[in-house]
Formats: C-alpha cells, sequence, structure tokens
C-alpha cells in the first residue's frame, strides 16, 4: 500500500477505487464525512471504518438501509481483506494487509453481531424468548 494509505475500497463493478487514508472514517451523503456517497438510499452519516490493532472493523452509524457483509446484515463485525461490504445495495471490496503481528483467530472469533438475535425487551426480560417454527402447528406463531 502507499504511503499514508491503510487500504481501499474497490466498487464492485467498476469505478474509482477509495483509499482508506485514516485509521477511522465515516461514510455517507454528507460532505462532512471522510467518504461522501452521493446515493439517495446512503444515510446522511451511514457507517464508520476503524482500523484496530491491524485490522479493519465496520460500525453501522443506525441508517436506514443497513450495511451487509458478505451478504449478512450485521451492525458491526472485523472485515478480512476482500470482504465485500454493502452499502445501502452499493457493493465495495475492502482490499488492506492485516497488521503484522495480528492473531487473526483470535480477532475473528470474537461474537459478530447478529441483527436477527434476540430484541432488546427479551434481553431486558421484559418479554419471553421466542420459540422456534415447530412442524406440525401451522398457522400458529
Amino acid at each position: 500500500m502507499a504511503e499514508g494509505h491503510f487500504g481501499q475500497l474497490v466498487p464492485v463493478g467498476g469505478g474509482d477505487t477509495i483509499p482508506l487514508v485514516n485509521e477511522i472514517m465515516t461514510l455517507g451523503r454528507r460532505e462532512s464525512c471522510d467518504i461522501c456517497l452521493k446515493f439517495q438510499n446512503v444515510s446522511g452519516t451511514h457507517c464508520e471504518l476503524s482500523l484496530r490493532n491491524g485490522v479493519w472493523h465496520l460500525r453501522d452509524t443506525n441508517s436506514t438501509n443497513g450495511v451487509k457483509v458478505n451478504g449478512e446484515r450485521t451492525r458491526q463485525r472485523p472485515l478480512r481483506p476482500g470482504d465485500e461490504i454493502e452499502i445501502a445495495k452499493h457493493k465495495y471490496l475492502i482490499q488492506y494487509e492485516i497488521g503484522v503481528g495480528v492473531k487473526v483467530d483470535e480477532v475473528f472469533a470474537e461474537p459478530e453481531d447478529n441483527v436477527l438475535g434476540p430484541s432488546l425487551l427479551e434481553k431486558a426480560g421484559l418479554e419471553k424468548p421466542k420459540q422456534p417454527d415447530q412442524p406440525g402447528r401451522k398457522g400458529q406463531k
């Protein structure tokens, strides 16, 4: 990577690459974002990329249309080189080199955020956990 660059985002399907020049970068439609994505379906401040201990991490900043990594919706997670990031239907590949001495197995063993996991009410003990659908219980939820 060039001096002062920590990697790049490569638009899937073509377009100019976007250099990752700071260790924390905001992405969104606003001009004040580090990476300005001028698309109607991109939130003002859509998400944040942060380089921590030699690994890029993605965090959704409460965007309207969400973010996906390799096709799975997420709120936050570490990124491997070559992962596909989808920001409100706009896809990019992240290219970078993992920092020297990074224990890759430990970084990527962190539990990833499960958007479809327990609701906040369940976590607070105010709602019973939902039971998975069982065969033979048609019409019941």
